[in-house]
């Protein structure tokens, strides 16, 4: 932590938000240098001697969008996507700006969100990547089924995603296949691990665990990628409502990208003690 710029560690403010219970440290760098260490990104998200969170995301301009994210894993690894961060930040900047409308730059991509009324918000994460290349996996083969038992179907959406359609979501061990899924060698850069129910035609339940973070109550780009599977295997319509251990998401996968819809929180804000950044070094 000594190369972060002193007037980012004298004073270096936080917020606290959480998406259905997916929850995010966010740090906003507009106004300031804000420089990370994969160190203190661990220790932030440690729930006993930090704050805790499932991703962290730092806000910066970036060109001629209304404001660039990026996203951190709990682990300290990057993500290119993170739905439910996206949806809680755009809440935070319309609030800030009086939008109702902005475009956000992220390493999946150009994203649109926008206030869908009643306090939720929606995102636009892009199209799904399908083809085996783009998501990424080891090597060619069909996305739909995967050559692994239980015949999961892999989806990109900025990050990998393998989706297990099972007779009884919640009576799945999800933190040990979860585990073990992420790290099989069909997917070189990892995986997030879902395991779905089909509830109803436009109704599903899952569970998730998260690359780099473990077992989480939601995850939006989880989220998405469930609902483009589902209606790939023609197991549920393009607009379906998931329910997670968090609560439930509206996903719609148009013609024009999955749009995501649901409920976010702002929960605090604050700032981290000298004392604290001292010893994340």
């Amino acid at each position: 932590m000594r190369a972060m710029a002193q007037e980012t560690r004298a004073d270096l403010p936080f917020m606290k938000m959480h998406g259905l219970g997916n929850d995010f440290v966010v740090l906003d760098a507009r106004a300031r240098k804000v420089s990370l260490s994969a160190a203190l990104i661990v220790a932030i998200a440690d729930r006993h001697r930090g704050i805790g969170f499932d991703q962290l995301a730092v806000i910066s301009d970036r060109g001629s969008s209304d404001a660039h994210l990026t996203f951190y894993n709990a682990d300290g690894s990057t993500s290119a996507a993170c739905g439910n961060a996206t949806r809680c930040i755009a809440r935070y900047l319309m609030e800030e700006t009086g939008q109702t409308a902005l475009t956000l730059t992220t390493d999946r991509g150009i994203l649109q969100a926008m206030d869908a009324g009643d306090g939720l918000t929606s995102v636009n994460m892009g199209q799904p990547q399908l083809d085996w290349a783009e998501i990424p996996l080891a090597g060619p083969m069909d996305t739909l089924t995967l050559p692994i038992e239980g015949a999961p179907t892999a989806t990109g959406m900025g990050n990998p995603h393998c989706t297990f359609f099972v007779d009884d979501a919640d009576a799945v061990d999800l933190a040990g296949r979860g585990a073990q899924m992420e790290h099989h060698p069909l997917f070189p850069q990892r995986t997030n691990v879902q395991f779905a129910s089909i509830i109803g035609p436009d109704h599903l339940r899952m569970r998730v665990w998260e690359r780099g973070v473990g077992v989480t109550l939601a995850s939006g780009s989880s989220s998405c990628a469930t609902a483009v599977a589902a209606a790939r295997r023609g197991l549920t319509g393009r607009r379906v409502t998931i329910t997670l251990d968090g609560g439930s998401l509206q996903v719609d996968w148009r013609a024009d990208g999955v749009w995501m819809t649901g409920a976010t929180m702002h929960v605090a804000s604050g700032h981290f003690t000298q004392a604290f950044l001292d010893s994340a070094q």
